[in-house]
């Protein structure tokens, strides 16, 4: 890899100079992880700003991923993890014991490296959580389903097989469909972890396409290791090694003009 191409890549339609009024939404001050003893996440401190596609670079282990589900606790799942320092999402501190987790992952959505759709109908990947979430009025769910699927951009492709298995929905349509499934309960944040990492060209400029329309609605941080694809579609990218955030900027500055040696030979490939 050179730096050309992605240099090539900043200037296409879709990716921005991350101009324009958008306030800070995440605010993190200080932040660290542990497993156990070992210290994954070093004393990161950064803030992310609103209906904006921020994209976590970096190579395989450095964190990223782990950064990533700091923002809707998920490292709660793991066991002996302990966090210090502070996340603030609209300015609430996420990690307060008085945080109701459910209510912080219904406002935090999360789309998987892998599509992960129920064994369920089309129509109930997407119905299910809103029943969970109270909607019981038949046609008001039937309504969110299309939105949802239409703002995922498969509406005109399942419209008439809603009642078929999810499962016989090709890999980037299964994507789609859990793209939907999680903006169909209204999150604010949109996180998303590989999410075109297992997909093939066509599928993942679908999805790259759908990000970039998907941001006039909600917040959208993504780990990718795709270096095209972050200078494609992100607003902002930050640069992790080794758990430590190394470069945040505009993701025009950090592709063409980083301020870190580490950070420029990372997006040249020299290294990772």
């Amino acid at each position: 890899m050179t730096d050309t191409p992605l240099k090539t890549v900043i200037s296409r339609p879709g990716a921005t100079s991350a101009a324009g009024d958008h306030r800070d939404l995440i605010h993190v001050r200080d932040l660290s992880l542990y497993y156990g003893a070992s210290k994954a996440l070093k004393n990161i401190s950064i803030s992310l700003k609103g209906n904006l596609v921020t994209a976590f670079i970096g190579p395989s282990g450095c964190g990223k991923s782990t950064f990533l589900r700091c923002f809707n606790r998920m490292n709660d799942l793991i066991d002996h993890v302990k966090i210090t320092g502070l996340i603030e999402i609209g300015g609430q501190d996420i990690n307060h014991r008085e945080v109701d987790v459910i209510e912080l992952r219904k406002k935090v959505g999360m789309v998987f490296q892998r599509s992960n759709p129920f064994p369920k109908s089309i129509f109930e990947n997407i119905a299910y959580g809103l029943r969970l979430h109270g909607m019981k009025a038949k046609s008001e769910v039937e309504g969110v389903v299309e939105q949802s699927l239409k703002a995922s951009a498969l509406w005109d492709e399942v419209k008439d097989r809603l009642h078929s298995s999810a499962l016989g929905l090709s890999g980037g349509q299964q994507q789609r469909l859990c793209i939907a499934r999680a903006i169909a309960i209204k999150p604010e944040i949109l996180l998303m972890d590989e999410p075109a990492s297992a997909l093939d060209p066509i599928a993942t400029s679908k999805i790259e396409e759908l990000i970039l329309e998907l941001k006039r609605d909600f917040t959208i941080v993504i780990v990718t290791h795709n270096m095209q694809q972050a200078a494609r579609i992100s607003d902002y990218t930050a640069f992790f090694y080794i758990g430590e955030l190394i470069e945040y900027d505009s993701t025009v500055k950090v592709f063409t003009n980083p301020g870190r040696k580490q950070t420029e030979d990372y997006v040249t490939g020299r290294f990772g």
